[in-house]
Protein backbone atom coordinates (compact mmCIF):
# COMPACT_ATOMS: atom_id res chain seq x y z
CA UNK A 1 0.00 0.00 0.00
CA UNK A 2 1.10 3.38 -1.22
CA UNK A 3 2.31 5.90 1.82
CA UNK A 4 0.36 8.75 2.11
CA UNK A 5 3.24 11.16 3.50
CA UNK A 6 1.18 14.33 3.70
CA UNK A 7 -1.79 12.43 5.80
CA UNK A 8 1.05 11.49 8.25
CA UNK A 9 2.24 15.05 9.03
CA UNK A 10 -1.13 16.40 9.78
CA UNK A 11 -1.43 16.15 13.67
CA UNK A 12 -4.50 14.67 15.43
CA UNK A 13 -7.29 16.76 16.28
CA UNK A 14 -6.19 16.03 19.94
CA UNK A 15 -2.42 16.70 19.63
CA UNK A 16 -3.36 19.77 17.83
CA UNK A 17 -5.40 21.53 20.54
CA UNK A 18 -2.39 20.15 23.15
CA UNK A 19 -0.14 22.04 21.11
CA UNK A 20 -2.20 24.84 21.10
CA UNK A 21 -2.97 25.04 24.74
CA UNK A 22 0.81 24.80 25.45
CA UNK A 23 1.33 28.19 23.12
CA UNK A 24 -1.50 29.64 25.53
CA UNK A 25 -0.12 28.48 28.69
CA UNK A 26 3.70 29.55 27.56
CA UNK A 27 2.61 33.25 26.67
CA UNK A 28 4.38 35.38 28.85
CA UNK A 29 3.98 38.33 30.57
CA UNK A 30 6.32 40.01 29.43
CA UNK A 31 4.36 40.03 25.91
CA UNK A 32 1.85 42.25 27.56
CA UNK A 33 2.38 45.87 26.63
CA UNK A 34 2.49 48.35 29.75
CA UNK A 35 -0.79 49.11 30.14
CA UNK A 36 -2.00 45.73 30.15
CA UNK A 37 0.56 44.18 32.17
CA UNK A 38 0.37 47.00 34.74
CA UNK A 39 -3.90 45.73 34.78
CA UNK A 40 -3.05 42.59 35.44
CA UNK A 41 -0.81 43.17 38.34
CA UNK A 42 -2.66 45.06 40.07
CA UNK A 43 -5.53 42.13 40.16
CA UNK A 44 -2.61 40.45 42.60
CA UNK A 45 -2.84 40.43 46.72
CA UNK A 46 -1.27 43.18 47.89
CA UNK A 47 0.95 41.41 50.19
CA UNK A 48 2.63 40.23 46.52
CA UNK A 49 3.16 43.93 45.47
CA UNK A 50 6.87 43.81 47.87
CA UNK A 51 8.34 41.37 45.72
CA UNK A 52 7.74 42.70 42.39
CA UNK A 53 10.60 44.71 42.44
CA UNK A 54 12.88 41.80 42.71
CA UNK A 55 11.00 39.66 40.15
CA UNK A 56 13.03 42.29 36.85
CA UNK A 57 13.41 45.26 36.25
CA UNK A 58 10.22 45.54 34.18
CA UNK A 59 8.42 44.92 36.99
CA UNK A 60 10.27 47.16 38.81
CA UNK A 61 9.45 49.84 36.74
CA UNK A 62 5.79 48.72 37.29
CA UNK A 63 5.75 48.90 41.07
CA UNK A 64 7.43 52.46 40.83
CA UNK A 65 4.91 53.85 38.41
CA UNK A 66 2.38 55.95 39.20
CA UNK A 67 -0.23 54.32 36.13
CA UNK A 68 0.74 51.33 38.43
CA UNK A 69 -0.88 52.88 41.29
CA UNK A 70 -3.71 54.64 39.19
CA UNK A 71 -4.80 50.86 37.84
CA UNK A 72 -4.92 49.51 41.53
CA UNK A 73 -7.19 52.20 42.61
CA UNK A 74 -9.31 50.84 40.29
CA UNK A 75 -9.95 47.13 41.98
CA UNK A 76 -12.81 48.00 43.71
CA UNK A 77 -12.38 46.10 47.29
CA UNK A 78 -8.98 45.03 48.79
CA UNK A 79 -9.31 41.90 51.31
CA UNK A 80 -8.72 43.73 54.66
CA UNK A 81 -5.67 43.28 57.09
CA UNK A 82 -5.98 44.11 60.59
CA UNK A 83 -3.56 45.98 62.35
CA UNK A 84 -2.56 44.67 65.67
CA UNK A 85 -2.06 46.65 68.69
CA UNK A 86 1.05 45.81 71.29
CA UNK A 87 3.51 48.48 72.22
CA UNK A 88 6.08 46.09 73.38
CA UNK A 89 6.93 44.00 70.01
CA UNK A 90 9.06 46.79 67.75
CA UNK A 91 7.40 45.86 64.47
CA UNK A 92 3.94 46.30 63.35
CA UNK A 93 2.11 42.87 62.96
CA UNK A 94 -0.84 42.23 60.39
CA UNK A 95 -2.90 39.85 59.77
CA UNK A 96 -3.83 39.50 56.15
CA UNK A 97 -7.40 38.07 55.80
CA UNK A 98 -6.92 37.02 52.30
CA UNK A 99 -3.81 34.95 53.24
CA UNK A 100 -4.66 34.02 57.03
CA UNK A 101 -1.45 34.56 57.82
CA UNK A 102 0.61 37.64 60.06
CA UNK A 103 2.87 39.72 58.49
CA UNK A 104 5.40 42.06 60.20
CA UNK A 105 5.98 45.35 58.82
CA UNK A 106 8.75 48.04 59.45
CA UNK A 107 7.71 51.26 61.22
CA UNK A 108 8.89 54.18 59.12
CA UNK A 109 11.16 56.78 60.03
CA UNK A 110 8.59 59.35 61.33
CA UNK A 111 7.24 57.14 63.60
CA UNK A 112 10.76 55.94 64.82
CA UNK A 113 12.08 59.90 66.45
CA UNK A 114 11.89 60.08 70.13
CA UNK A 115 8.59 62.16 69.76
CA UNK A 116 6.63 59.71 68.24
CA UNK A 117 8.05 56.40 69.65
CA UNK A 118 4.63 55.85 71.90
CA UNK A 119 2.82 56.56 69.14
CA UNK A 120 -0.77 54.20 69.27
CA UNK A 121 -2.97 53.92 66.61
CA UNK A 122 -6.46 55.41 67.24
CA UNK A 123 -8.40 55.12 64.21
CA UNK A 124 -7.76 54.09 60.63
CA UNK A 125 -10.06 53.99 57.12
CA UNK A 126 -9.16 52.96 53.76
CA UNK A 127 -5.84 52.10 53.33
CA UNK A 128 -4.69 54.47 56.40
CA UNK A 129 -4.05 54.77 59.64
CA UNK A 130 -3.77 57.37 62.48
CA UNK A 131 -1.76 57.49 65.37
CA UNK A 132 -1.39 59.82 68.35
CA UNK A 133 1.37 60.49 71.05
CA UNK A 134 1.54 61.16 74.44
CA UNK A 135 1.22 64.73 73.53
CA UNK A 136 -1.64 65.04 71.42
CA UNK A 137 0.30 64.74 67.83
CA UNK A 138 -1.34 63.10 65.18
CA UNK A 139 0.05 61.56 62.24
CA UNK A 140 -1.51 59.60 59.27
CA UNK A 141 0.57 56.52 57.43
CA UNK A 142 0.01 54.18 54.92
CA UNK A 143 1.26 51.11 56.81
CA UNK A 144 2.00 49.26 53.51
CA UNK A 145 4.28 52.23 51.79
CA UNK A 146 5.21 53.88 54.95
CA UNK A 147 4.65 57.43 53.85
CA UNK A 148 3.23 59.35 56.52
CA UNK A 149 2.11 63.10 57.42
CA UNK A 150 2.13 64.93 60.58
CA UNK A 151 -1.03 66.87 61.15
CA UNK A 152 -0.96 70.54 62.34
CA UNK A 153 -2.13 71.06 65.62
CA UNK A 154 -5.93 70.48 66.08
CA UNK A 155 -5.45 73.50 69.24
CA UNK A 156 -8.73 72.19 71.28
CA UNK A 157 -9.89 73.72 74.72
CA UNK A 158 -7.52 72.76 77.56
CA UNK A 159 -11.11 72.03 79.51
CA UNK A 160 -12.79 69.72 77.49
CA UNK A 161 -11.70 65.92 76.93
CA UNK A 162 -11.39 64.45 73.95
CA UNK A 163 -14.11 61.90 72.89
CA UNK A 164 -13.49 60.63 69.53
CA UNK A 165 -11.26 60.12 66.94
CA UNK A 166 -12.91 58.96 63.79
CA UNK A 167 -11.61 58.98 60.29
CA UNK A 168 -13.16 58.99 56.94
CA UNK A 169 -11.86 58.33 53.45
CA UNK A 170 -12.65 58.90 50.04
CA UNK A 171 -13.46 55.17 48.65
CA UNK A 172 -13.20 56.07 44.98
CA UNK A 173 -9.58 57.27 44.84
CA UNK A 174 -7.95 56.95 48.18
CA UNK A 175 -6.64 60.55 47.79
CA UNK A 176 -8.13 62.75 49.82
CA UNK A 177 -9.53 62.09 53.78
CA UNK A 178 -11.08 63.47 56.84
CA UNK A 179 -9.92 63.13 60.04
CA UNK A 180 -12.80 64.10 63.21
CA UNK A 181 -12.83 65.23 67.12
CA UNK A 182 -15.10 65.30 69.12
CA UNK A 183 -14.79 66.67 72.26
CA UNK A 184 -16.66 67.86 75.65
CA UNK A 185 -19.12 66.49 77.71
CA UNK A 186 -22.80 65.66 77.07
CA UNK A 187 -24.75 67.49 76.54
CA UNK A 188 -22.17 70.18 75.08
CA UNK A 189 -20.43 68.35 72.39
CA UNK A 190 -18.58 69.98 69.53
CA UNK A 191 -16.17 68.68 66.80
CA UNK A 192 -13.15 69.63 64.61
CA UNK A 193 -12.67 68.39 60.95
CA UNK A 194 -8.64 68.08 59.52
CA UNK A 195 -9.23 68.19 55.65
CA UNK A 196 -6.67 66.42 53.76
CA UNK A 197 -6.74 68.31 51.06
CA UNK A 198 -6.36 71.83 52.50
CA UNK A 199 -3.87 69.95 55.24
CA UNK A 200 -5.86 72.58 58.02
CA UNK A 201 -8.59 72.04 60.58
CA UNK A 202 -11.79 73.77 60.13
CA UNK A 203 -13.21 76.04 62.38
CA UNK A 204 -14.74 74.71 65.52
CA UNK A 205 -18.53 73.34 65.36
CA UNK A 206 -21.31 72.92 68.23
CA UNK A 207 -23.43 70.00 68.28
CA UNK A 208 -27.14 70.26 69.25
CA UNK A 209 -28.82 67.44 70.65
CA UNK A 210 -31.74 66.11 68.55
CA UNK A 211 -35.24 66.63 70.12
CA UNK A 212 -38.13 65.07 68.51
CA UNK A 213 -40.89 62.39 69.28
CA UNK A 214 -37.80 59.49 68.25
CA UNK A 215 -35.90 60.97 71.18
CA UNK A 216 -38.55 61.17 73.73
CA UNK A 217 -38.60 57.07 73.31
CA UNK A 218 -35.27 56.96 74.57
CA UNK A 219 -36.04 58.61 78.08
CA UNK A 220 -34.07 56.62 79.90
CA UNK A 221 -36.80 57.08 82.78
CA UNK A 222 -39.66 55.58 80.87
CA UNK A 223 -40.71 51.70 82.21
CA UNK A 224 -40.36 50.09 78.46
CA UNK A 225 -36.85 51.57 78.00
CA UNK A 226 -34.09 48.50 76.74
CA UNK A 227 -31.17 49.44 78.98
CA UNK A 228 -27.30 49.71 77.43
CA UNK A 229 -24.32 49.78 79.53
CA UNK A 230 -20.35 49.99 78.27
CA UNK A 231 -18.07 48.12 80.61
CA UNK A 232 -15.61 51.17 80.62
CA UNK A 233 -18.52 53.32 82.05
CA UNK A 234 -19.03 54.61 85.30
CA UNK A 235 -21.96 52.73 86.34
CA UNK A 236 -20.66 49.24 86.97
CA UNK A 237 -18.05 48.84 89.22
CA UNK A 238 -14.93 46.34 87.16
CA UNK A 239 -11.30 45.53 86.79
CA UNK A 240 -11.24 45.20 83.55
CA UNK A 241 -9.59 47.98 81.51
CA UNK A 242 -10.31 48.68 77.67
CA UNK A 243 -7.31 49.15 75.51
CA UNK A 244 -5.35 51.70 75.48
CA UNK A 245 -5.90 52.26 71.69
CA UNK A 246 -9.62 52.19 72.15
CA UNK A 247 -9.64 55.16 74.41
CA UNK A 248 -11.14 57.36 71.41
CA UNK A 249 -12.80 54.59 69.21
CA UNK A 250 -15.56 55.45 66.92
CA UNK A 251 -17.23 54.47 64.28
CA UNK A 252 -18.16 56.29 60.85
CA UNK A 253 -20.81 56.16 58.47
CA UNK A 254 -22.45 57.70 55.76
CA UNK A 255 -26.30 57.74 55.52
CA UNK A 256 -27.93 59.11 52.97
CA UNK A 257 -24.78 61.59 52.59
CA UNK A 258 -24.97 61.99 56.13
CA UNK A 259 -21.68 61.38 57.89
CA UNK A 260 -22.26 60.21 61.14
CA UNK A 261 -19.64 59.65 64.23
CA UNK A 262 -20.55 56.66 66.88
CA UNK A 263 -18.95 56.16 70.19
CA UNK A 264 -19.87 54.71 73.65
CA UNK A 265 -20.26 57.14 76.59
CA UNK A 266 -18.47 57.60 79.94
CA UNK A 267 -22.36 56.67 81.34
CA UNK A 268 -22.77 53.84 78.62
CA UNK A 269 -24.79 55.17 76.34
CA UNK A 270 -24.20 55.18 72.45
CA UNK A 271 -23.97 58.55 70.72
CA UNK A 272 -24.25 59.16 67.19
CA UNK A 273 -22.43 62.42 66.00
CA UNK A 274 -24.39 63.60 62.79
CA UNK A 275 -21.61 66.15 61.07
CA UNK A 276 -23.39 67.09 58.47
CA UNK A 277 -26.56 68.13 60.05
CA UNK A 278 -24.61 69.22 63.14
CA UNK A 279 -26.08 67.33 65.78
CA UNK A 280 -26.26 64.27 68.23
CA UNK A 281 -28.09 61.85 69.62
CA UNK A 282 -28.54 59.13 71.91
CA UNK A 283 -29.33 55.17 71.61
CA UNK A 284 -31.78 53.30 73.80
CA UNK A 285 -29.79 50.90 76.44
CA UNK A 286 -29.35 47.27 75.50
CA UNK A 287 -29.17 45.19 78.89
CA UNK A 288 -30.04 47.00 82.66
CA UNK A 289 -27.16 48.82 84.38
CA UNK A 290 -26.71 46.02 87.25
CA UNK A 291 -25.33 43.86 84.31
CA UNK A 292 -21.90 43.12 83.58
CA UNK A 293 -20.50 43.33 80.73
CA UNK A 294 -17.76 44.01 77.77
CA UNK A 295 -19.21 46.24 74.63
CA UNK A 296 -17.65 47.46 71.47
CA UNK A 297 -18.99 49.33 68.69
CA UNK A 298 -17.57 48.37 64.71
CA UNK A 299 -18.99 49.46 61.35
CA UNK A 300 -19.74 47.06 58.80
CA UNK A 301 -21.58 47.03 55.32
CA UNK A 302 -22.35 51.16 56.11
CA UNK A 303 -23.84 50.89 59.14
CA UNK A 304 -23.12 50.77 63.01
CA UNK A 305 -23.55 47.74 64.78
CA UNK A 306 -22.58 46.33 68.65
CA UNK A 307 -21.01 43.43 69.47
CA UNK A 308 -21.85 42.23 73.24
CA UNK A 309 -20.38 39.75 75.38
CA UNK A 310 -22.47 38.95 78.29
CA UNK A 311 -23.53 36.41 81.07
CA UNK A 312 -26.50 34.77 81.27
CA UNK A 313 -27.96 31.25 82.96
CA UNK A 314 -24.13 30.27 83.95
CA UNK A 315 -22.93 30.33 80.44
CA UNK A 316 -21.29 33.27 78.01
CA UNK A 317 -23.18 34.38 75.28
CA UNK A 318 -21.58 36.57 72.42
CA UNK A 319 -24.41 38.07 70.04
CA UNK A 320 -24.24 40.96 67.49
CA UNK A 321 -26.98 43.61 67.49
CA UNK A 322 -28.47 46.23 64.80
CA UNK A 323 -30.48 49.27 65.48
CA UNK A 324 -33.58 49.13 63.97
CA UNK A 325 -34.51 52.41 62.97
CA UNK A 326 -38.08 51.17 61.39
CA UNK A 327 -39.29 49.52 64.71
CA UNK A 328 -36.98 51.51 66.98
CA UNK A 329 -35.45 48.51 68.82
CA UNK A 330 -32.04 46.84 68.31
CA UNK A 331 -32.28 43.47 66.58
CA UNK A 332 -29.61 40.80 66.70
CA UNK A 333 -28.26 39.92 63.71
CA UNK A 334 -25.35 36.82 64.76
CA UNK A 335 -24.63 35.11 67.59
CA UNK A 336 -21.02 33.40 68.67
CA UNK A 337 -22.02 29.38 68.77
CA UNK A 338 -22.58 28.70 72.92
CA UNK A 339 -20.11 25.93 72.78
CA UNK A 340 -17.41 28.55 71.33
CA UNK A 341 -18.84 31.58 74.09
CA UNK A 342 -19.15 29.08 76.98
CA UNK A 343 -15.13 29.29 77.06
CA UNK A 344 -15.36 33.01 78.33
CA UNK A 345 -17.86 32.19 81.56
CA UNK A 346 -16.47 33.49 84.81
CA UNK A 347 -13.35 35.04 83.06
CA UNK A 348 -13.80 38.74 83.36
CA UNK A 349 -13.22 38.63 79.34
CA UNK A 350 -12.50 41.93 77.80
CA UNK A 351 -14.02 42.29 74.05
CA UNK A 352 -12.29 44.95 71.21
CA UNK A 353 -13.80 44.37 67.76
CA UNK A 354 -13.44 46.05 64.53
CA UNK A 355 -15.57 45.94 61.31
CA UNK A 356 -14.59 45.31 57.63
CA UNK A 357 -17.13 44.96 55.12
CA UNK A 358 -19.18 41.97 56.10
CA UNK A 359 -16.34 40.69 58.83
CA UNK A 360 -15.70 41.27 62.42
CA UNK A 361 -12.65 40.97 64.22
CA UNK A 362 -12.70 40.12 67.71
CA UNK A 363 -10.20 40.65 70.01
CA UNK A 364 -10.85 39.18 73.46
CA UNK A 365 -8.65 39.00 76.51
CA UNK A 366 -8.20 38.55 80.66
CA UNK A 367 -6.27 37.11 82.75
CA UNK A 368 -6.73 33.46 82.25
CA UNK A 369 -6.91 33.84 78.06
CA UNK A 370 -6.50 35.85 75.20
CA UNK A 371 -8.51 34.65 71.54
CA UNK A 372 -8.63 35.60 68.37
CA UNK A 373 -12.06 35.34 66.37
CA UNK A 374 -13.52 36.19 62.96
CA UNK A 375 -17.07 36.19 62.19
CA UNK A 376 -18.78 36.36 58.66
CA UNK A 377 -21.70 37.73 59.14
CA UNK A 378 -23.53 36.68 55.86
CA UNK A 379 -22.81 33.06 56.83
CA UNK A 380 -23.11 33.65 61.00
CA UNK A 381 -20.08 31.39 60.62
CA UNK A 382 -17.29 32.26 63.81
CA UNK A 383 -13.44 30.80 63.04
CA UNK A 384 -11.04 31.03 65.68
CA UNK A 385 -7.49 32.38 64.04
CA UNK A 386 -4.03 30.93 64.88
CA UNK A 387 -1.93 33.17 67.39
CA UNK A 388 0.99 34.81 66.47
CA UNK A 389 3.84 33.58 68.03
CA UNK A 390 7.45 35.65 68.81
CA UNK A 391 10.22 34.23 70.17
CA UNK A 392 8.62 30.37 70.54
CA UNK A 393 5.63 32.20 72.37
CA UNK A 394 2.24 33.37 71.76
CA UNK A 395 1.64 36.95 71.50
CA UNK A 396 -1.07 38.87 72.81
CA UNK A 397 -3.20 41.77 71.35
CA UNK A 398 -5.54 44.15 73.04
CA UNK A 399 -6.92 45.04 69.81
CA UNK A 400 -6.86 45.75 66.26
CA UNK A 401 -7.82 48.55 63.36
CA UNK A 402 -8.95 47.66 59.83
CA UNK A 403 -7.48 48.77 56.88
CA UNK A 404 -7.42 47.96 52.86
CA UNK A 405 -3.63 47.49 52.02
CA UNK A 406 -3.49 50.15 49.22
CA UNK A 407 -0.54 51.33 47.90
CA UNK A 408 -1.90 54.01 46.66
CA UNK A 409 -3.42 55.45 49.21
CA UNK A 410 -2.40 59.04 49.92
CA UNK A 411 -1.37 60.70 52.95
Amino acid sequence: MERNDSWASVPSRKRKMQEEGEGVMNFALDEFNQDILERVLSWLPTSTFFRLKSVCKRWKSVADSSSFKLACSEIPVRDPWFFMVNPNINKWTIFDSAERSWKKLNHPPLLQQSSMCDSMPVAASGGLVCFRNEKGDLIVCNPVTGSTRELPPANLPDNQPLLVIAMNTCPRTQLSYELVLVFGDLPKLSCKIYDSNTNCWEEEISLKREVDNKSQEFDSNDDNAVYFLSKGGNVVATDMQRSPSKQYSSVMTVKDGEEIAYFLSSSGTIVGCNLTRRSFFEYPRLLPGFYEYSVDLVECRGEMLVVLLSEFFGSASLRVWRFNEDLRSWQQIAAMPPAMSHEFYGKKVDINCVGAGEQIFLCLNSTELFSYVMCDLRTNSWVELPKYCMNGEAAEFMSAFSFEPRIEASV
